[in-house]
C-alpha cells in the first residue's frame, strides 16, 4: 500500500471509531522510498536534537487537521518531510499553507527512540482511544498494575501487548516536554497512554500501531463492562500458560 493510502486509510479508521473528535489525532510514517515529484520547500525549525534521523523522511498530519479530511486531500493534509540538522524540510503536501502536527516533537523523538528497540519500526499514531482514556481515570496509574489488568480482560491483550503499556501523567500538549517523555517510555513500550488524553502506539505500520490501540481499547471497554461485577477474568496463572503455548514472553515480573 502506498504511504498516502496507509495513511488515509488510517485516518478514516480513527475517525470512524470516534477518535479524532474536532481536530484530536495525528499520524506519522517514516518514508524508504517515495514515487511522486517532490521539490523543496520551507523549513520548520526544530529546538532538539534531532540527528538520529537526519537525511530521513517523515510523512505527517498537519496542525489543525481533522482525520476525517485526510481521505479527500492528502495533499493539503499531510506533510513530507525531510530531517536536516535542526530542522524539517517540507518536500512535498501543505498545499495552502500549514505547518506539521503540533506534536511533531512527540513522533520524531519517537521515532528515533523505537528505532532504537526496534529496526521494523515505521509508524506511529496518536488517538483518542475512548476506553483507554476511561480506563486510566478510575484504574491505579502505576503501569504494571494497569496492564495486568487489561491482560486478564481478554487473550489478544496479552498476545499483542507482551511488554505493556506505557503510562505518563497528564499535562500540556504539543511541547518538547511531552514528545521526549514519550519517546523514553516507547523505548521499552509499544503504546503509550497519555492520562486524561489519548494514546500513542507504535509499529511497522499504521495498520500495525492501529491494530495494537483497538486491542487495547477492547480490553478496556471489557473491564468498564464489567466493572464492579463478579467477573470471570484470565488468571495469572492461565496468562502464563498463554504465554507459553505461543511462544510469548510478557515483560519480566508482571505474571
Amino acid at each position: 500500500m502506498r504511504i498516502l493510502d496507509s495513511i488515509a486509510a488510517a485516518a478514516s479508521r480513527i475517525d470512524a471509531k470516534g477518535w479524532s473528535e474536532g481536530t484530536g489525532g495525528n499520524l506519522s510514517v517514516l518514508v524508504d522510498s517515495w514515487d511522486m515529484k517532490t521539490s523543496e520547500g520551507p523549513e520548520f525549525p526544530l529546538s532538539w536534537d534531532a540527528s538520529a534521523l537526519e537525511g530521513r523522511m517523515v510523512a505527517i498530519t498537519r496542525s489543525g487537521c481533522r482525520l476525517c479530511d485526510v481521505a479527500r486531500a492528502p495533499e493539503r493534509e499531510i506533510a513530507l518531510l525531510r530531517i536536516e540538522k535542526g530542522s524539517a524540510r517540507l518536500l512535498w503536501g501543505l498545499e495552502g499553507g500549514g505547518r506539521p502536527s503540533s506534536e511533531l516533537a512527540a513522533h520524531l523523538m519517537s521515532h528515533a527512540s523505537r528505532l532504537c528497540s526496534d529496526e521494523s519500526h515505521r509508524a506511529l499514531a496518536h488517538m483518542h482511544a475512548t476506553h483507554l482514556i476511561a480506563a486510566g481515570m478510575v484504574c491505579p496509574e502505576e503501569e504494571k498494575s494497569f496492564t495486568r489488568l487489561l491482560w486478564s480482560m481478554c487473550t489478544e491483550a496479552l498476545m499483542f501487548l507482551p511488554e505493556g503499556i506505557g503510562i505518563l501523567p497528564w499535562m500540556p500538549c504539543g511541547t518538547d516536554e511531552i514528545g521526549a517523555l514519550t519517546a523514553e517510555k516507547l523505548a521499552g513500550f509499544r503504546l503509550v497512554l497519555w492520562q486524561n488524553h489519548g494514546v500513542f502506539a507504535s509499529g511497522a505500520s499504521l495498520e500495525d500501531a492501529l491494530g495494537r490501540a483497538e486491542i487495547a481499547d477492547k480490553a478496556a471497554e471489557l473491564f468498564l463492562l464489567t466493572r464492579g461485577a463478579d467477573a470471570r477474568t484470565i488468571t495469572r496463572g492461565q496468562l502464563r500458560e498463554l504465554a507459553s503455548a505461543l511462544g510469548i514472553t510478557p515483560r519480566d515480573g508482571w505474571l
